[in-house]
C-alpha cells in the first residue's frame, strides 16, 4: 500500500526509510504482544498453582448480600448495634467464643489477605450473619432479620462441596448452621432446625481434636431441651428427616488410643454412665440423631469448660423434668380411663435411675450452680452471664419441694418458714429469675426454654400472691397480738414485693408473647382480679383468688401445664403425689394385712419364680 514513484534517488531513499520504520513498528508490536501473553500465561500458572481460588462467577455474591458486607465491618455503628443484641440475648446463655475477623484468622493460619481461601471468607461471613441475624430478630427488626439470615445462607452456599483447605474453619460452618438453625426455630419451623442442627452435627464429627467443640455442643444440648418440651418428649411427633439428611454413622469414627488420662477419664465415664465424651461419638450416637437424651456428655466431660458443663446440666434436669410430666399425666389418664398411653421411661429417664444420685434433676442442677460459682471466681466476676444464672435460680425454685423436710426442719436444705405455700428460699429464688428478666428482657430472645421458664416463674408468684391473699382473708394473717401484727407486717411488704415483681415481669412476658407464632407461646398469664374501676369485687368472698389461675392461656406443654394445675414442678408434683400416696396407705392399713406382709412377700417370691420360668418357654418359642 505504499506508493511508489518514478523519482530519483532521493525517493529511493526515502522509500527504502519507509520500510525500515514499518519492519521496525513490526517488531516492537511482536515484542510487545509475546510480552503480553507470557504475563498473561505467568498469572494463569500462579493462579493454578493458588489451590484456594474458585471461578469468580461461583463466588459473585447477590446485591442483596453484598449490601450488607458493611454490618460485618466491626465499627460499623449498625453492625455494633445487631451485635450487642445477639451478645445480650442468644450468647448471654450459650457463651460461643468470638468469631474472628478475617485479618485474626489470617494471621492464625500466616497468609495474606489475598490468600484467604474463598471457602474459608465465606465460612466466617455466614457465621457473622447469622450472629447479626439473631440479633435484629431480638431488635425486632423482623425484614432485616430475613434478610441476613438469607445472606448467611448464600455465603454457605460456598461452604458445599469439596473439603476446606484448612479444617480450622470447620467450626464457624458448623456455628452457622447452629445458629441459623436456631434462627428458623424462633420462626416457628423446626423442621428446618432439626434439618440444620444434623448438618451442625456433621461438621462436628469432623473436628474431634478442635479445641471448644464443646460450646457447640453444650448449645445444642440446651436448645435440644426447648425442642423436647416443645414435642413433650415424643420421637413420633418430630418430622421425619432422614430421607434427605441420612443419620449419621459412627463407622468412621476411629476409637480414641488409650493410655492417656483424657481417654482414661473417657472410658470410666463410658463404663459408668453409658456414654461418650468425646465430640465425634456423641455426634454419631443414635440417640442423639434428633435431640440430645441420656447422659449428659458434656457435663460428664472434666476437661470442658465450666460455663458449658453447668449448660448441658441445666439441660438434662429440664429434659427429666418432662419426662416426669408426661408419666404423670399417662398415669392420670389411666386412673380417668383416658386413651393416651404410656410409652414407657425415656433414654434420659433410664440414665438418670441408673446414677440417681448424680444426674437427678436436683443434684445436678446444684452441681450446675457450683461450676458456674467456680467460673466466676476464676474470672473475679467480670462478664458474669445474667442468663445462666437466671436458670440456676428458676430452676432451683422449681424443684424445691416445701413439704418434703429435709435436715434441720428445712425443706431441702433451705429455709422451713413457710409463706402462701412457699418457703423463703423458692421466694428469693424466684423473685432473682424475675428481677434478671426484667432488667434484662432480651433474655426472652435467648435459645432454650428461657422464656418457657420465665412464664412457669410468674405462674408461681400467682400462687404465691394467692396463698398469702387466702390466708389473710380466712383469718390466718389477721390478729390482735402484737406478734401478729408484726407477721402481718412482713407479708404485707412481702406481698407488695411481689405484686410489683409479677405485674412487671408480666408486661414483658406479654410483649414477647406477642410476637412469637402462635404454637411457641407459652401462657397467656391473667391480671389480678378487681383491679381498676371497671372490676371491682361485689364481695370479699375467702374463696376468691387474688388471680384467677383458672383464666390462663395454658402453653401446649405438658411440663409447662403442671405449674398451672398444681402450682408446682412436675418434680415437685411427683413427689408429693408419692408421699399422698404412702400416707393413703400406711393410715387405712388394717393391722391384719401387716401381719400378712411378710407371708405375702415370699408368696411373691414364688410366683416370680413361676414367671421367670413362664418366660424362659416364651422365649424358646419366640426363637423357634
Amino acid at each position: 500500500g505504499i506508493p511508489i514513484s518514478n523519482g530519483g534517488s532521493g525517493d529511493l531513499n526515502s522509500l527504502l526509510n519507509n520500510l525500515a520504520n514499518i519492519q521496525t513498528q513490526q517488531q516492537q508490536t511482536a515484542v510487545a504482544a509475546a510480552t503480553t501473553q507470557n504475563i498473561q500465561n505467568d498469572d494463569s500458572d500462579r493462579a493454578s498453582k493458588r489451590p484456594y481460588t474458585l471461578p469468580p462467577q461461583n463466588t459473585k455474591l447477590p446485591d442483596s448480600v453484598a449490601s450488607h458486607l458493611p454490618l460485618l465491618q466491626l465499627n460499623n455503628p449498625n453492625g455494633v448495634i445487631l451485635r450487642s443484641y445477639y451478645e445480650l440475648s442468644t450468647n448471654d446463655i450459650l457463651n460461643l467464643p468470638a468469631i474472628p475477623t478475617e485479618e485474626e484468622y489470617c494471621a492464625r493460619l500466616n497468609i495474606s489477605r489475598n490468600e484467604l481461601p474463598i471457602y474459608d471468607q465465606s465460612a466466617l461471613r455466614a457465621a457473622q450473619f447469622s450472629e447479626l441475624a439473631l440479633g435484629a430478630l431480638a431488635n425486632s427488626q423482623i425484614p432485616l432479620a430475613l434478610e441476613l439470615s438469607n445472606s448467611s445462607v448464600m455465603c454457605l452456599r460456598n461452604c458445599v462441596g469439596d473439603p476446606p483447605i484448612h479444617k480450622i474453619c470447620l467450626y464457624e460452618v458448623a456455628r452457622a448452621y447452629l445458629l441459623h438453625g436456631i434462627f428458623r426455630s424462633f420462626r416457628g419451623d423446626s423442621v428446618r432446625y432439626f434439618k440444620y442442627r444434623r448438618v451442625c452435627m456433621t461438621h462436628i464429627l469432623q473436628m474431634n481434636n478442635q479445641p471448644n467443640v464443646e460450646f457447640l455442643l453444650a448449645a445444642i444440648s440446651f436448645h435440644d431441651a426447648w425442642a423436647y418440651i416443645m414435642h413433650n418428649a415424643s420421637e413420633d411427633s418430630l418430622p421425619d428427616i432422614d430421607d434427605s439428611l441420612p443419620r449419621l454413622d459412627n463407622k468412621d469414627v476411629s476409637a480414641p488410643s488409650a493410655g492417656s488420662s483424657a481417654n482414661s477419664h473417657a472410658s470410666q465415664i463410658k463404663a459408668k454412665y453409658g456414654c461418650c465424651i468425646d465430640p465425634s461419638s456423641v455426634a454419631t450416637d443414635p440417640i442423639n440423631q434428633m435431640w440430645m437424651q441420656g447422659s449428659p456428655p458434656v457435663f460428664l466431660n472434666n476437661e470442658a469448660s465450666l460455663v458449658s458443663r453447668s449448660l448441658d446440666a441445666f439441660a438434662c434436669a429440664i429434659r427429666t423434668c418432662c419426662d416426669v410430666a408426661n408419666t404423670q399425666l399417662a398415669d392420670a389418664a389411666k386412673a380417668t380411663g383416658g386413651g393416651l398411653q404410656a410409652q414407657g421411661p425415656s433414654v434420659t429417664t433410664t440414665a438418670v435411675m441408673a446414677n440417681e444420685e448424680e444426674l437427678c434433676s436436683r443434684n445436678i442442677v446444684m452441681s450446675a450452680k457450683s461450676l458456674l460459682d467456680q467460673h466466676y471466681g476464676m474470672i473475679n466476676g467480670k462478664m458474669k452471664k445474667q442468663g445462666l444464672y437466671m436458670i440456676a435460680s428458676v430452676m432451683s425454685a422449681f424443684l424445691e419441694n416445701g413439704e418434703a423436710e429435709g435436715a434441720g426442719g428445712a425443706p431441702n436444705g433451705g429455709s422451713g418458714d413457710k409463706v402462701g405455700g412457699f418457703t423463703s428460699g423458692q421466694i428469693k429464688n424466684l423473685l432473682a429469675a424475675c428481677d434478671i428478666i426484667i432488667q434484662q428482657p432480651l433474655l426472652l430472645h435467648a435459645p432454650g426454654p428461657i422464656y418457657h421458664m420465665a412464664s412457669n416463674a410468674a405462674i408461681l408468684l400467682c400462687h404465691l400472691m394467692n396463698g398469702i391473699h387466702a390466708d389473710f382473708l380466712n383469718g390466718a394473717g389477721a390478729g390482735s397480738t402484737t406478734s401478729s401484727d408484726s407477721d402481718n407486717k412482713v407479708k404485707s411488704i412481702l406481698f407488695d414485693e411481689v405484686f410489683d415483681t409479677f405485674m412487671a415481669v408480666r408486661k414483658s412476658l406479654t410483649s414477647h408473647r406477642k410476637s412469637l407464632p402462635v404454637k411457641l407461646r407459652c401462657h397467656g398469664i391473667p391480671r389480678p382480679n378487681g383491679v381498676g374501676p371497671f372490676n371491682k369485687k361485689k364481695g370479699n368472698n375467702p374463696g376468691t383468688p387474688f388471680i384467677d389461675v383458672g383464666e390462663t392461656l395454658m402453653c401446649l406443654c405438658r411440663g409447662c401445664q403442671n405449674f398451672v394445675l398444681m402450682g408446682c414442678s412436675p418434680c415437685v408434683a411427683a413427689e408429693r403425689a408419692l408421699k399422698a400416696a404412702k400416707a393413703n396407705v400406711d393410715q387405712h392399713q388394717p393391722a391384719q394385712a401387716k401381719y400378712f406382709q411378710s407371708k405375702r412377700r415370699m408368696e411373691a417370691d414364688d410366683l416370680s419364680l413361676d414367671d421367670d420360668a413362664l418366660l424362659h418357654v416364651l422365649s424358646r418359642i419366640v426363637q423357634n
